[in-house]
């Protein structure tokens, strides 16, 4: 009897020990996340529940630059109460912005009409590797997949719970079938 007892005892601490701490190595999602605007606010991912979010990291003097135009009519055509497309521009990748917060708005909003939210510029690659990118690349973060951050405009999918689901290459068009097919599954 004092051997059953004993037993159901530590029992219930293994189970009780297990289940703790599957639940603090549940991973994160995009909304437990946070980052400033490129105007100096805080932005909270929370308030993208429900939404599709597409992250692209930007460079203005990139040779991909002219992607700006393809994601803001990407934005104009699915943007809204479904999707979001967030930039975050970045100097990592070949120098190619070397602008400060400021003058990267002025160029996106002047030149390519840019209306979606940009962040501040980040550092994606290195010990200063920006949150969200953490959890973007990181498959232990993220719970889905491990990505590293080839060029600039790299394109990450974020389904609307905040799971990572998928990215396209920098060269990939925002308008390509594999952005545009996910943008269109559970319409």
């Amino acid at each position: 009897m004092r051997t059953n007892q004993f037993l159901i005892k530590y029992l219930t601490l293994f189970i009780l020990l297990l289940s703790t701490s599957f639940v603090f190595s549940q991973a994160k999602t995009l909304h437990d996340l946070k980052a400033t605007t490129i105007n100096g606010e805080i932005f909270d991912f929370v308030s993208l529940k429900g939404k599709k979010v597409l992250i692209v990291n930007t460079a203005s003097e990139c040779a991909l630059t002219p992607q700006f135009k393809k994601l803001q009519e990407l934005y104009e055509e699915y943007g809204g109460d479904d999707f979001e497309i967030i930039g975050f521009p970045c100097n990592d990748f070949g120098r190619q912005e070397p602008s400060d917060n400021n003058q990267i708005l002025e160029f996106c909003t002047n030149k390519y009409g840019v209306t979606f939210p940009m962040m501040e510029k980040i550092f994606i690659k290195g010990e200063n590797k920006h949150p969200v990118y953490k959890w973007l690349t990181n498959s232990k973060e993220n719970g889905t997949l491990d990505a590293e951050v080839k060029w600039n405009f790299q394109k990450f999918m974020v389904d609307e719970k905040g799971i990572v689901v998928d990215f396209v290459a920098p060269i990939t068009s925002p308008s390509g079938k594999k952005i545009i097919n996910w943008l269109k599954e559970n319409l």
